[in-house]
């Protein structure tokens, strides 16, 4: 799929079919999320993608909007050591990987992480060292649901050369 139509189709997705997703294109998003922009390079993360059942309920069960887990066939998991830029890291990361998942025609849906209270414990579960923060959650299957909820249009978020209230007609 091309990434322009990649980016202007992704949508968030919450209902995925029982079909498993390859471990071959697994690794393909997650190599799309590795090759991210980090602040000095520093590529701070770590992925952990869950595909066993149960493990995927437990995290289902500790993310407060973030049920939906336990039925998408993996769960990508991305983790940063603790550094000045993690979290703007780690999201470009995750961006990637929803890009990714996208250009395979998967449904994907990105579930909080950072400072969210269960962090700590779903960092435990997973067996992340010390150190490495939950950034996000990335539900993923093959989708069970079409469509999205609408976006807003062009003229209405493009501001030139200062912020104004509505972006000149003519630009």
């Amino acid at each position: 799929m091309d990434a322009i139509v990649a980016l202007k189709t992704r949508r968030s997705v919450r209902s995925y079919l029982a079909r498993p997703v390859p471990r071959e294109i697994i690794e393909d998003v997650v190599d799309c999320g590795r090759l991210a922009a980090s602040a000095n390079n520093a590529q701070p993360w770590e992925f952990v993608a869950v595909t066993d059942g149960e493990l995927r309920r437990k995290l289902a069960n500790l993310a407060d909007f973030g049920r939906f887990i336990a039925d998408a066939p993996v769960c990508i998991v991305v983790l940063c050591r603790d550094s000045k830029y993690y979290l703007e890291d780690g999201c470009a990361a995750t961006e990637n990987l929803l890009l990714a998942a996208r250009a395979h025609e998967l449904g994907s849906c990105w579930v909080a992480g950072d400072k969210k209270p269960y962090a700590r414990e779903i960092c435990g579960l997973l067996g992340a060292p010390e150190g490495y923060r939950l950034i996000s959650m990335v539900a993923m299957g093959y989708p069970a649901e079409t469509g999205g909820k609408e976006k807003r249009a062009l003229p209405d978020v493009l501001h030139w050369d200062r912020y104004s209230s509505r972006a000149p007609a003519d630009r």
